[in-house]
């Protein structure tokens, strides 16, 4: 049952991943998520079924459109793929339990706010109320701790932000503060605090690595979403554990 219930999920989750990507590319144009139907972006020639086989279709294809031959971004079959694995990833981590539909969220949120950063550099709002109402009901029914914790996890994660913000005078967006107080929210006070540690280890190191490779120069923007996203995420799962290690080195 557990290994149905594995690849049943994969399958879903690349489904949804290639809605996902239409969803973060769509979105901040302010374009609507199902008309005009897929195409491609250089020769406007609509997508047959064929085309429209997630991760499968970009692999027969070698990667290219079939009408004009003009190569179709990475970012499709990944962002597939990426879902598959991450919806997968909760369900092992957490089993049939209510944390994995939280997680699948979660994770829902994370790749279509990542494709869309990494894309337009924005974290749209029309996104962030899609999903928030979800989470600010659902905490309320189910905190971790209490309440409480989640609120302070919002307003420290957003405050933090906003300080970076106005000291940096706009060195870092408004949408990473409304995304921050939003994951504040939904993890907590607690497991805030290591999901913004990872994301501001990963964003260090990502960034000098772009820097080093000259891929990037030191005055050019790098999206931070999806880097506390991926904190977020990681803190979902094993914030516990993060948190139990860091008091045994205190104690």
């Amino acid at each position: 049952m557990t290994l149905f219930l594995t690849i049943y999920l994969f399958f879903v989750g690349i489904i949804l991943g290639s809605f996902y990507n239409v969803v973060g590319l769509r979105i901040p144009l302010k374009l609507s998520v199902v008309s005009p139907p897929s195409q491609c972006p250089k020769c406007g020639n609509r997508l047959k079924p064929r085309d429209l086989m997630p991760v499968v279709s970009y692999l027969l294809a070698r990667g290219r459109c079939r009408q004009c031959g003009v190569r179709i971004s990475p970012v499709y079959p990944l962002g597939e793929l990426a879902t598959g694995l991450l919806f997968v990833w909760i369900y092992i981590t957490f089993g049939n339990s209510w944390n994995t539909v939280l997680g699948l969220l979660l994770v829902s949120m994370s790749v279509i706010l990542t494709v869309s950063d990494l894309k337009y550099m924005l974290l749209p709002n029309r996104i962030l109320l899609a999903f928030a109402p979800v989470f600010l009901v659902w905490r309320f029914l189910s905190p971790v701790d209490s309440i409480w914790q989640h609120a302070w996890g919002a307003v420290v994660g957003g405050g933090v932000l906003l300080l970076v913000v106005i000291l940096t005078k706009g060195g870092m967006g408004l949408g990473d503060v409304k995304l921050l107080t939003l994951l504040g929210w939904i993890l907590g006070l607690s497991h805030l605090i290591p999901a913004f540690i990872i994301a501001c280890f990963l964003g260090s190191l990502v960034g000098g690595l772009l820097l080093l490779l000259k891929i990037v120069t030191r005055k050019q923007p790098i999206p931070f979403g999806p880097f506390l996203l991926i904190g977020a995420l990681l803190s979902f799962a094993y914030g516990d554990a993060m948190i139990d290690v860091y008091r045994s080195i205190l104690m």
